[in-house]
């Protein structure tokens, strides 16, 4: 330890003067702990040093004992070497001997080999000679066997020989067989009833040949069968159309009747699928012919019997070489409902009778379409006969089409003529039954189609549908009602107006609903069609341009309903600018005019509502509303005069239109999307109620009123707004200079809030309710329009002066008035208030 560390021991050790007396003791002990640890050293030392010693003696030891180890070892490789030497002295003679031995035995063999390949061939050719098949078959074998043990030996003379004997002899055989079975079917094996064994035979033997020569046996064997089929069909008599179920009719017949001469064959070969393809492949080739050797279209009953058969054929065909299975084409079936379940086997009778009616005269002959006439690839695995005739009928399906869209034509017209435009009582659903009727009939005509094909036909059948759905969505819009038209209509002042019976609003509904209905239906008809047409078409099958003619129907339907409520109010809003509003006494109950728009919507909403779905009734509220609130707002304008008490009156009438609008929703029994348009209202009614109270107020106000509760006003407005307060020009015109200097910039006409441009309604759909939108349009009224109310006002003057009607109660009407202003004083925000603040 250092220094310091000693001393604190020390302190620590001795800390008072009495405890010096402890210093020798202690003393003592720490001698005697010096005294045990040097001892202790030095027996360390001692043992160290006896220990190194014998280390030495090990070490040396050791050594000794790896040198010798060593010395052992380059002994025993000495001793290997030597060995080793020995060994392949004694082995090199014995290695020579096996070598010598091993090519003894090979020569050998191949000599015996070369016996018996000698006189197997020798006696391959004398079965071949006597057409020995059976026995030639087995010995072919075992003669391929033995030339496979030579192929190293093509250069040998004998070799060689041998292997041109054994070729010449394979030819001999080929052409034994060949010729033997060039007699079947000719009935010689009636008179020699081995024949069919010895034939049968003659199959093992062209099997051990190359497997060309069984190609070529069945390929002739198959020509020689169908020689007859060309001849027959090709002759004038039966090359046609009508004959082609007699074609089928043939081959069937000579499968069954050879069926037990044709057991020759081995079943590996399938020849009777051969013969088939074959016959597929000739019997399509000469139907192309037949088609475009026609002078005239195809007659549409002919073709579709002959292109039925056909695919009947083909299914028979495929269900006989698939092993029994069930088809694709027989799983659809199967799968078709209870009460078309036999609509598959008729179908070809039904349309017979169908168009049989229909063909008068001879059609335009049909373009040949050159790609489509290639032939199809038979696939070599699967037995599938689908298409291999029956597609070359595809080019000339256009007279099949043709007719189908007539029909189809001709069913929607009477449909439509014998449509009463109402629903009958009970229906639980408030749609057109000619829309069902149209579905149920495009639905036969695609069952009819997808049993023939799935191909290029389907897919121009569903064009067909595309046209007839937009023909019907036509015909839903022209039955919409219009306007007004003509010189009557112009010199009546009715021009474009569209007039509306309740019976006219029910039909509207029920268009509207029809449209829906069709919009839905025409898109699931379109993923029916993609899933069963042939993929390649799928993706160019689409309903979305006959989607949007109904919704334009609809859209239509829905403004047309909005303009024919518009028309119904003509008279009320006539009979608001004949009220005197100039000469009213007192404020009374509401006006006349406010009666009769109650009385209108009351009769129209609840039926609408009933008929209507949630989505298109808000869209038409929304719109309802967009054109009342600023038609109002208009009509004060219209007015000549209007008092104080005109202006109280017409307030409270505001506040009642204001208030039946705002029922509307309550009245048609649905309240999706109430709060929003509730907004729109009391939003586009507070501008009526705006004008009024600016006309309220006081002449040395009206200004200042006029900014604060229409600051987006125009000086011409203003102006107008004077007019109506009855004041004179001469007064008027120190009120306008003063507004003029306070306006921020001068306007050239007067712009207020009108109906909006039309929008499509959204679709609805059975799980997503679409949100009202509100509008917020806007247009302008130039100064001469405003010319042109006022001279309409000029106009309607005597009719208002009879028309004038009296009111009572003055005090009355001027309480609820306070109340009014009252109630707008205890507003916190808005312009109103900020003219009580000022």
């Amino acid at each position: 330890m250092d220094k310091s560390s000693a001393l604190e021991y020390i302190n620590q050790m001795f800390p008072t003067e009495a405890s010096l007396s402890g210093v020798e003791p202690l003393m003592q002990k720490i001698q005697s702990e010096i005294r045990r640890v040097d001892a202790s050293i030095l027996a360390a030392v001692r043992q160290q040093s006896n220990s190194g010693t014998k280390a030495k003696e090990e070490l040396a030891a050791a050594t000794n004992a790896v040198q010798e180890l060593m010395h052992k070892i380059h002994e025993i490789k000495t001793k290997a070497e030597q060995s080793e030497t020995m060994v392949q002295e004694i082995c090199r003679d014995i290695k020579k001997l096996d070598c010598a031995k091993r090519h003894i035995t090979t020569t050998i063999t191949a000599l015996h080999r070369l016996t018996m390949l000698v006189s197997a061939v020798e006696q391959l050719q004398v079965m071949a000679s006597k057409r020995q098949y059976k026995e030639a078959a087995a010995q072919l074998e075992a003669v391929n066997q033995l030339c496979s043990h030579f192929e190293a030996y093509r250069d040998v003379p004998k070799i060689t020989e041998l292997r041109e004997k054994f070729k010449n002899i394979k030819k001999l055989l080929k052409s034994h067989v060949f010729s033997d079975f060039s007699s079947l079917g000719t009935g010689k094996e009636a008179e020699d009833p081995m024949l069919l064994q010895q034939l049968s035979d003659a199959c093992f033997v062209v099997d051990a040949l190359e497997p060309s020569v069984r190609e070529e046996l069945v390929k002739n064997f198959c020509s020689k069968e169908l020689t007859s089929y060309r001849q027959i069909f090709e002759g004038a008599e039966l090359a046609k159309l009508d004959k082609t179920e007699r074609r089928y009719a043939w081959i069937k017949r000579r499968l069954r009747s050879n069926e037990d001469t044709w057991k020759i064959f081995p079943p590996s070969w399938h020849v009777d699928y051969l013969l088939c393809i074959q016959f597929c492949k000739i019997t399509r080739s000469q139907l192309i012919d037949i088609l475009n050797n026609l002078k005239e279209k195809p007659d549409v009953a002919t073709l579709l019997l002959a292109f039925q058969r056909t695919l009947e054929f083909e299914e028979e065909l495929a269900e006989k070489f698939s092993g029994g299975t069930v088809t694709t084409r027989n799983k659809e079936s199967a799968s078709d409902d209870e009460d078309e379940g036999g609509e598959h086997n008729k179908i070809v009778s039904d349309i017979r009778k169908k168009y049989e009616k229909k063909l008068a005269a001879p059609n335009d002959g049909v373009e040949q379409d050159k790609d489509k006439q290639k032939d199809l690839s038979v696939p070599g695995a699967g037995f599938n006969f689908h298409g291999i005739i029956s597609s070359c009928f595809e080019p000339y399906m256009t007279v099949y089409i043709e007719l189908e869209e007539k029909s189809l034509v001709d069913q929607l017209e009477k449909l439509v003529q014998e449509e009463r435009w109402e629903i009958e009582e009970g229906s639980q659903t408030n749609i057109l039954s000619s829309s069902m009727q149209v579905f149920l009939v495009i639905r036969k005509s695609l069952k009819r189609c997808s049993a023939l094909t799935k191909n290029q036909t389907l897919f121009n059948l569903f064009q067909v549908f595309q046209r007839i759905l937009k023909a019907y969505a036509a015909k839903l819009y022209a039955r919409l009602p219009k306007g007004g038209t003509g010189i009557v209509a112009a010199a009546t002042g009715t021009d474009g107006q569209i007039r509306t019976s309740d019976r006219d609003e029910r039909m509207i509904c029920y268009i509207v609903n029809t449209a829906e209905y069709c919009h839905q239906t025409s898109g699931e008809l379109a993923e029916n069609v993609a899933k069963m047409i042939n993929p390649q078409f799928a993706d160019k099958v689409d309903m979305s341009e006959v989607q949007d003619e109904f919704s334009a129907v609809i859209t239509k339907a829905l403004m047309t309903l909005v303009h024919g409520l518009e028309t119904k109010f003509d008279a009320e809003m006539v009979a608001m600018t004949r009220v005197p509003w100039a000469t009213l006494e007192s404020v009374g109950d509401q006006s006349e005019y406010v009666n009769g728009i109650s009385s209108i919507l009351s009769s129209s909403i609840p039926v609408l509502g009933n008929l209507l779905s949630p989505t298109y009734f808000q869209y038409f509220l929304d719109k309802l509303a967009a054109s009342l609130g600023p038609r109002f707002y208009l009509n004060i304008y219209k007015c000549k005069h209007i008092s104080e008490t005109g202006a109280q009156q017409m307030l409270l009438d505001t506040q009642a239109v204001k208030t039946i609008l705002l029922d509307i929703p309550a009245l048609g029994k649905q309240s999706t999307g109430a709060a929003s348009y509730s907004k729109f209202v009391s939003r586009e009614m507070s501008k009526a109620e705006a004008l009024l109270k600016v006309i309220l107020s006081p002449v040395d106000s009206v200004a200042n009123t006029y900014r604060a509760l229409l600051p987006e006003g125009t000086p011409l407005e203003f102006q107008r707004i004077l007019d109506l307060k009855g004041l004179k020009k001469a007064d008027q015109q120190a009120i306008l200079e003063d507004f003029n200097k306070h306006a921020p910039a001068p306007a050239p006409a007067i712009k207020h809030p009108a109906v909006a441009p039309t929008v499509a309604p959204p679709v609805a759909t059975a799980s997503v309710q679409m949100a009202p939108s509100v509008v917020t349009p806007a247009v302008s009224i130039t100064p001469s329009m405003a010319a042109l109310t006022g001279a309409l006002a000029n106009r309607e003057d005597v009719l208002a002066r009879a028309a004038a009607l009296g009111r009572g109660a003055a005090t009355t009407g001027f309480k609820r008035f306070l109340a009014l202003t009252e109630a707008a004083k205890d507003r916190k925000d808005g312009p109103f208030r900020k003219l009580f603040n000022a």
